[in-house]
């Protein structure tokens, strides 16, 4: 049998994804053929794959890790929230219809074979799988027709690592209080645990260490310090989503926060530029006079966060900015929010309405047809600048301003659009601001100082230096004969 193990989780957001990046990175290193997986996955933070779907963004960082192109068998089932108690539920790339959470569990049975054959197909074309999984191994609650944690790894028997986040504290309670609350049959799933995220002297820990394997019996495989550069690598959810830290003389790029933001790892190249500010301007606070650009990202439900968006008065901040003389774009959701109107009458993103939109490109979109998703490449309109990205929508956008487009595609396709005095712009590509030179024109546009920043070598820098770290603080050896699935 392939080689596979999984990474489970005291709780959500103990470190998951980023540790199994950092191990695809180690074991590829090391000459193996890895491919990472997550049966389950609830992100609104997506990517497009190679075989033209999609599946979540940690997944694709995992797979480049792993020096691999992504597929939709890394993450077979993707769950992206529509609202607080129901979601869009794709599987294996494509959408297969809306859950309320309670209808998803009944429909966990019938997944869980889209999630043995995709492992299975991934299985067959390496040497080590390195499996990640959801929220926290102990929700005991949801146990029944479970795919993303304890039901994956006996269904398939792939034994576990269990991660615990110190930096939260009660890291001990956590790691020991999983051991008890679990079904016997399932802890004898876990074979060692890691301590994420030390701070400090390791020595002062290590009494706690001991306890915690001696109180599970688990093997104790690592106490690994905090990586600071974590931050630097595209975030899962919206917890890691983060602003930059206040710059002397930067260009301040103003970016709302709505409800179903996606994707707004769009936001990560610029937060790297020492001459840019990113602000995320939270609820209950106003845009700022002095934005240089505000930014509308990526939405899950494009209708809904505009009515909060205009709920929280920034449609009026926006049409003062833009009164200014400030430059707005506005990234596929957030360039739909741009037009005259948002129609969707087959109530793809809930019941059938037409909106009003903000008015500042006259344009009119109409949600419908199937969603695209491809990677694509051309060049600015009017200039020579490359472009490089990926559309992820459902709908069209017609109009006047839609004859001044944003991008020229390889093709001849034209994409976005741009108002008469060029100051407010939008686009359906995603991933604009990972190209160099494109990054570099926008922020000369802006008047901001440009760096030397090679972005893509960045992320892979990072990468690097986080499987260093494991190998630093991690026993690799041990986890290497933890994977060994073969019945005893």
């Amino acid at each position: 049998m392939t080689r596979a193990v999984m990474v489970q989780g005291t709780g959500s957001n103990v470190g998951k994804s980023l540790l199994v990046a950092g191990f695809c990175r180690v074991f590829a290193r090391r000459g193996l053929a890895v491919r990472p997986f997550k049966p389950q996955n609830m992100s609104n933070n997506a990517a497009v794959t190679a075989d033209g779907g999609e599946i979540g963004r940690a997944q694709a960082l995992q797979a480049r890790a792993a020096g691999v192109a992504p597929t939709v068998h890394m993450n077979p089932v993707l769950l992206k929230p529509q609202s607080e108690i129901g979601s869009q539920v794709v599987v294996q790339g494509r959408v297969i219809g809306t859950a309320k959470a309670r209808e998803f569990q009944d429909w966990k049975p019938r997944l869980m074979q889209a999630v043995t054959d995709s492992f299975a197909r991934l299985g067959a074309e390496a040497d080590l799988v390195i499996v990640e999984g959801a929220g926290s191994a102990s929700e005991v609650n949801l146990r029944r027709g479970d795919i993303a944690n304890m039901g994956f790894a006996r269904a398939t028997n792939t034994p576990v690592v269990l991660v615990g986040d110190i930096d939260r504290g009660g890291v001990i309670a956590s790691l020991v209080g999983t051991r008890h609350v679990l079904e016997p049959e399932d802890a004898a799933m876990i074979r060692g645990f890691l301590v994420n995220r030390f701070r400090g002297d390791p020595a002062l820990f290590a009494d706690g260490m001991a306890t915690v394997a001696e109180r599970t019996g688990w093997a104790a495989l690592g106490l690994i310090p905090h990586f600071e550069e974590a931050r630097r690598l595209p975030a899962e959810d919206i917890l890691g989503l983060e602003g930059s830290a206040p710059r002397d003389g930067a260009a301040v790029v103003a970016v709302p926060v709505t409800p179903r933001i996606s994707n707004f790892d769009d936001l990560d190249p610029l937060r790297e530029e020492a001459g840019v500010e990113v602000r995320l301007i939270h609820p209950g606070t106003p845009i700022p006079a002095e934005a240089d650009l505000v930014l509308l990202p990526g939405s899950k439900a494009t209708i809904d966060d505009l009515l909060f968006l205009r709920g929280e008065g920034w449609d009026i901040d926006i049409a003062a900015h833009v009164r200014r003389g400030g430059r707005v774009l506005g990234l596929c959701g957030g360039y739909q929010m741009l037009g005259r109107t948002i129609d969707d009458p087959d109530g793809i993103e809930g019941a059938p309405r037409k909106v009003d939109g903000l008015g500042l490109l006259d344009v009119d979109t109409r949600m419908g047809g199937d969603k695209r998703l491809v990677s694509v490449a051309g060049k600015l309109a009017g200039a020579d600048v490359p472009v490089t990205g990926y559309e992820m929508h459902i709908g069209t956008t017609t109009g006047p301003d839609a004859e001044r487009p944003f991008a020229v595609l390889e093709g001849g396709a034209l994409d976005g659009a741009v108002s008469a005095d060029g100051r407010v712009a939008g686009t359906y590509l995603h991933g604009l601001f990972a190209g160099d030179a494109l990054r570099r024109h926008v922020l000369a546009g802006l008047d901001a100082k440009a760096g030397d920043l090679a972005y893509e070598a960045m992320v892979d820098g990072v990468l690097d230096r986080l499987a260093d770290h494991l190998e630093r603080h991690v026993d690799i050896e041990a986890l290497t004969r933890i994977s060994d699935r073969t019945p005893a």
